[in-house]
């Protein structure tokens, strides 16, 4: 039975099991182009945008919704 406070699992990307914003998320990614793309993986990739992404990692492992494998795996594929 469906359940609308089921949460998904991380790396989910079964439209079935996604959420609306997710969703549509998906959707506008899949229909850019390959230049818009890479134009906001740039932006989402400037200093002061890392530093964010830092804090935001930095309170979910210490909620302990990420383990210290996956933070450090996390911070390599970012480059920091």
């Amino acid at each position: 039975m469906w359940n609308p406070f089921k949460k998904n699992k991380p790396g989910d990307t079964d439209p079935q099991k996604m959420g609306m914003l997710q969703r549509i998320a998906m959707k506008k990614l899949e229909k850019m182009s390959s230049q818009e793309r890479e134009k906001m993986m740039q932006d989402a990739f400037k200093p002061e945008n890392k530093d964010k992404m830092l804090k935001a990692m930095d309170a979910m492992r210490a909620s302990r919704q990420i383990t210290e494998e996956q933070y450090n795996q996390a911070k390599q594929r970012l480059g920091l």
